[in-house]
């Protein structure tokens, strides 16, 4: 949940949800998938959810306690096994996340290294009796006083042997994210106060429910909005929809337990504000 996602919207709000309906890997490999994509809905990413599924789904008792063994697993890649291998198995394994990057990048001056690279770093600087405590140090070094702007140096232990403090934002210098503009046209039908959705067909919103697409007729508009997805950056348009051939009716009171996405939520508040 922690990927592309702010940590207090997850500790506060998502993760406790999520746990309490999902409390185990067997509870969430018997869920059918739009249980599971509702419980995420909000979160984005939604092939996380579907990924986490379908990895329960293969490990119902537990997971495996090899790094081998996980990176075989939906979505899950080196730094989630590593993680997993470290904090739940106290192996002797190092971990890179963002936070653990940054630090390593500037403590050895690298600049413009492949991931590879600093995943040998990190191996080369791990604390090999105590690795579990040393990699939770470095993420909290990295979140806490190793910023990416405006590093707290002075506070810093490895301050006296760090290669890069000098140019500390040299080691942070991201290339500027192109943002693509998109125009969406969507239909909101409400009758006996229930709304028409549609089963979502792109990889996008795969698995839930959405908006369906209109052409726009001005007569019938609704209102707009913004929203960010991502690379994009997108304008909604909403128009009014007199019938929907094969639509899912939801009931509005059952709305934001359905699958669906954040902007389908924001659609619904636009139109009932």
């Amino acid at each position: 949940m922690l990927q592309q996602t702010q940590v207090n919207r997850v500790r506060d709000e998502y993760y406790p949800q999520f746990l309490k309906q999902f409390p185990t890997l067997e509870t969430l490999a018997n869920a059918p998938l739009e249980s599971v994509l509702a419980a995420w809905s909000g979160l984005g990413y939604y092939s996380r959810a579907r990924n986490l599924h379908k990895t329960a789904q293969l490990c119902q008792t537990s997971l495996p306690t090899e790094m081998k063994e996980l990176l075989t697993l939906p979505g899950i890649g080196q730094y989630t096994a590593s993680a997993i291998c470290s904090f739940g198995y106290k192996q002797n394994l190092p971990v890179v996340d963002t936070n653990i990057a940054r630090v390593i990048k500037r403590y050895f001056a690298l600049l413009h290294v492949k991931d590879k690279v600093l995943w040998e770093y990190a191996q080369t600087l791990l604390n090999h009796k105590q690795p579990r405590s040393h990699n939770l140090a470095l993420m909290d070094l990295g979140s806490l006083v190793c910023l990416p702007k405006n590093p707290k140096c002075g506070l810093c232990p490895l301050q006296r042997d760090c290669q890069g403090k000098e140019e500390a934002e040299l080691y942070t210098q991201k290339k500027k994210t192109v943002y693509e503009s998109l125009e969406l046209f969507h239909g909101i039908c409400i009758k006996n106060d229930k709304i028409a959705l549609i089963p979502s067909t792109g990889n996008m919103y795969k698995n839930m429910l959405s908006l369906p697409v209109v052409d726009p007729i001005e007569e019938d508009f609704l209102g707009s909005f913004k929203h960010s997805y991502t690379k994009y950056r997108l304008h909604v348009k909403l128009y009014r929809l007199h019938a929907c051939d094969e639509a899912v009716w939801v009931d509005l009171d059952a709305f934001n337990k359905a699958p669906v996405s954040s902007l389908t939520k924001k659609a619904l508040s636009t139109v009932l504000n």
